[in-house]
């Protein structure tokens, strides 16, 4: 059985090709010709390029394939919406024309939690109201839609929605801003916004690798099917900020500003900040907002039907993160 992989030089792509290389699995890896590959050259990966606004690459990667699974994705919370669209929703369909022309018998869709996006009820099921808060979550909220209309067609899928992925070899997302940016004792973390009870979920790289796996080994089971994959608790922010606190030898934050006060803060920094062409995840006011709202997800169904359990804990996995960055110069 032949799996291509998307996004395979990316930081899930990585951890998970290389899982499933150990555990033996015939992994073919679709990269852009810009991707870094060295880690999937060690591995002896084949691989194959591919880009999702380009259908005949897509033609040619999903060739002699039986199962997909995709990851590739245009995944930043302040870009162009023309480029999720494009990326996101788009090139998922074309991926999924290509791969029903050429017979693939399985397409395993990397979603995200922000395609449900913050709730009132915590924690969410599967099934909840949507309401994604930024042009990415909108975006995979669109492409799940779009897999599962292909289902209609008797194309099998299963969708896979994690949650903030942390872990070590990520340097470019919002976890990793988080991290480091509390690690350096940066201005916005020396606060706390609001009452700080607020609920944030988040999962370990290597958690998320364990539910696709669960996925391809049960694929009866998993069959037409959508899960949360996380942690199996969320976090208030005054929890993550004592863990933070005691793995970087920090004091905790102690001072609650009210939203509107922060927001009156963070504003012209923002502005200065797209002047300049800089983002800075630390400094946006939709920031001040998920810090308000909650974002907590039931992975009972995973637990239930595929066998996921989580095997790392917030204090463990952020233990074993932070050491990373430190060992590769991220912070001191």
């Amino acid at each position: 059985m032949k799996i291509l992989v998307t996004g395979a030089s990316g930081f899930l792509g990585g951890h998970l090709v290389e899982e499933m290389v150990s555990k033996g699995y015939s992994v073919i890896g679709m990269v852009r010709k810009s991707s870094d590959t060295s880690l999937l050259r060690s591995l002896g990966v084949e691989l194959r390029i591919g880009d999702l606004t380009d259908p005949e690459s897509l033609n040619r990667a999903t060739g002699n394939i039986d199962i997909v699974v995709h990851l590739a994705a245009y995944y930043t919370f302040f870009g162009k919406k023309e480029m999720y669209r494009r990326v996101n929703v788009e090139g998922t369909r074309l991926l999924l024309e290509a791969a029903l022309r050429n017979g693939v018998k399985r397409f395993v869709y990397c979603s995200s939690t922000e395609a449900i996006g913050p709730v009132k009820n915590t924690p969410a099921e599967e099934d909840s109201p949507p309401n994604p808060s930024y042009e990415y979550g909108r975006s995979k909220l669109e492409a799940e839609k779009i897999v599962r209309s292909y289902g209609k067609k008797g194309f099998e899928y299963t969708i896979l929605r994690p949650s903030g992925i942390y872990g070590p070899r990520n340097v470019d997302d919002i976890s990793y801003w988080f991290i480091t940016a509390f690690a350096r004792n940066a201005l916005p973390t020396r606060i706390i916004v609001g009452d700080g009870r607020n609920l944030i979920q988040f999962v370990h790289v290597k958690d998320v690798v364990q539910g696709f796996l669960l996925a391809l080994e049960k694929l009866e089971t998993s069959r037409n099917q959508t899960y949360f994959i996380s942690e199996d608790r969320a976090y208030t922010y005054l929890e993550v900020y004592e863990i933070l606190s005691e793995l970087c030898n920090r004091p905790p934050p102690r001072i609650h500003v009210p939203p509107i006060l922060a927001k009156t803060f963070v504003t012209p920094v923002e502005l200065l900040n797209r002047l300049r062409g800089r983002v800075d995840f630390t400094w946006k006011t939709s920031t001040v907002n998920d810090l308000t709202s909650n974002r907590a997800y039931s992975i009972r169904k995973a637990m239930r039907e595929l066998g996921f359990k989580p095997k790392y804990n917030l204090k463990t996995g952020l233990k074993e993160t932070i050491e990373w960055y430190r060992e590769n110069g991220y912070i001191p």
